[in-house]
């Protein structure tokens, strides 16, 4: 796997919009005081074409034009890092014009972003064997006052450290709107991981190691099967490491997630498998039919006879700690928290 060079203290970061633009509030006023907060810790912002743009459909632009806009930052020495600019719906569409082979032949470059990102996290991870970073997007960044997920994943852009550890308690509704968009994080509920070991017994302490790798299932279940699904040549090649499957998921029901786990197991994606990390939905507390978050993973995750942690801090209910997907990553569990180390 290729690692990036990291973020310098005065370094520049290149803000992408490979998914969703920031045109209207909350999300223009999110992303300008980002920018702001970031010049004042001394870094240097360069702007892609799409950043404000709200041409698309779910998307900030023309597919071709937000891969255009992707590619030429990539390649560009003017950034030293590209973050993205938010989520969306339809960033597969721009994947027909990014140029994969000559993504590879480029030195590395970190890309960082989260869910509708996974079509690039991912993708530069099994295609490139590039580390990407599954981590908050640079709207995240413009509350005034940072959580600690905001350090952390910028320290690991600036390789400062390389583990991060999980936190207290998470949001189940964002305070942010149109009117309120500098709104810090709505901390109501508090965390708690549920874990079982290979036996399939609940338990409060477990470790697992291997290669990371993962993202948001809604994206996994697109790429798979399609002409960007590599995912088989990857896991041969680092079969020895073993692999870790981070998962979180949007738009699924619990039904949706129960067929996503059923859709790459059958795929064998979850070959040489050695425990699931699985972060908070969007769909948290959800119970359709007796069918709940847990029973829609554990059928698929407990036939492979390895350590799952549910309700890990990632996913969409903030905060998420930022995880380099690529990376041999070390989970351990203990008195209710979990660290990860990754490298």
């Amino acid at each position: 796997m290729k690692t990036p060079n990291y973020l310098s203290p005065n370094g520049t970061i290149g803000l992408v919009a490979p998914s969703f633009g920031c045109a209207s509030n909350p999300y223009k006023a999110c992303l300008d005081n980002a920018i702001r907060q970031f010049k004042e810790k001394g870094l240097k912002i360069i702007l892609g074409p799409n950043c404000y743009e709200v041409k698309g459909v779910g998307i900030s632009n023309e597919p071709r034009l937000c891969a255009e806009e992707f590619m030429q930052m990539y390649e560009s020495t003017e950034n030293d890092i590209l973050l993205s600019c938010g989520g969306g719906e339809l960033m597969c569409e721009i994947l027909e014009y990014i140029d994969f082979d000559k993504l590879k032949s480029l030195p590395p470059k970190w890309f960082a972003g989260y869910s509708d990102n996974t079509n690039l996290t991912f993708l530069l991870t099994t295609i490139c064997e590039v580390k990407s970073l599954y981590s908050v997007c640079a709207p995240s960044f413009g509350m005034n006052n940072w959580y600690q997920n905001h350090y952390d994943t910028l320290d690991i852009l600036m390789g400062r450290t390389n583990i991060v550890h999980g936190y207290e308690s998470f949001e189940r509704e964002s305070l942010k709107t149109a009117e309120n968009p500098l709104a810090e994080y709505h901390l109501t509920e508090r965390k708690e991981l549920f874990c079982y070991d290979e036996n399939g017994n609940k338990t409060s302490q477990l470790s697992m190691k291997g290669r990371l790798l993962g993202g948001c299932m809604d994206c996994l279940i697109t790429l798979l099967g399609t002409r960007f699904d590599r995912v088989e040549e990857y896991l041969e090649h680092y079969r020895e490491d073993g692999f870790l499957w981070f998962l979180e998921s949007c738009d699924l029901n619990v039904f949706g997630m129960r067929r996503a786990m059923w859709q790459m197991e059958q795929a064998g994606w979850f070959r040489y498998i050695k425990g699931f990390i699985v972060g908070r939905p969007m769909q948290h507390g959800q119970c359709i039919m007796g069918l709940d978050q847990y029973k829609a993973i554990l059928p698929v995750a407990e036939r492979h006879k390895v350590p799952i942690v549910f309700d890990a801090d990632f996913g969409h209910l903030s905060p998420a700690v930022p995880i380099i997907c690529g990376s041999y990553g070390e989970l351990e569990v203990h008195n209710g928290n979990f660290s990860l180390k990754m490298v």
